[in-house]
């Protein structure tokens, strides 16, 4: 396992590197972390994420950072504080601590462990897993269309194959305004001196 170049101070995202997908957790301090995860992952593994889709409920747990990431890289990833101003970090951590313990609904889309994260850090939920795997979807989509049109109708013009290209483009675009709606859930806080914890 590599470290992340930047220590983790309290209050800050790790993402750690897992095949296929990323796993996030939030450092709660004496190189503990509080993270989302299924009842029966195994840290580390990369089997996890079939374990969490195939499940409506996970449970959140305080483990050591090295544990957790197993043999993958993590990093420091406060990647949305320009966006959204982070709660005070003992909030934070106040917070992610009394959810330790706790089973919570789980989905893919709506409720995974970077929705989980990002609740906590900054009073919104949001996936940027999800709200990218909505936009390349969509921009599969629109390139299968494009072939198809081009195959079976050889005889279209350079202005109807532009027309059809701008079309998959905004299709493209709903969808990725549809997939951060998706990805994105930002619920009511009181910023910044919450005292109450807003996470499900």
């Amino acid at each position: 396992m590599a470290p992340s170049q930047a220590e983790p101070k309290p209050g800050d995202l790790i993402e750690i590197f897992r095949p296929g997908y990323a796993h996030w957790a939030v450092y709660v301090g004496h190189g503990y972390v509080v993270h989302l995860t299924s009842t029966g992952e195994i840290p580390g593994a990369g089997s996890a994420s079939l374990m969490s889709a195939l499940t409506d409920k996970a449970i959140v747990k305080k483990e050591l950072l090295y544990f957790v990431a197993g043999k993958h890289t993590y990093r420091v990833n406060n990647k949305h504080d320009q966006k959204y101003p982070p709660l005070p970090p003992s909030d934070i951590v106040r917070c992610a601590e009394e959810k330790v313990g706790r089973e919570m609904l789980y989905n893919v889309t709506s409720d995974n462990c970077e929705h989980f994260v990002n609740e906590l850090r900054y009073g919104v939920s949001r996936s940027d897993q999800v709200t990218g795997a909505v936009v390349a979807g969509g921009m599969m989509a629109g390139s299968m269309m494009l072939r198809m049109a081009f195959r079976y109708l050889p005889g279209l013009s350079v202005g109807l194959g532009l027309g059809l290209g701008l079309a998959v483009s905004a299709f493209v675009g709903s969808l990725k305004d549809t997939g951060e709606q998706a990805g994105s859930t930002e619920r009511s806080r009181n910023h910044p001196s919450s005292s109450r914890c807003l996470v499900m």
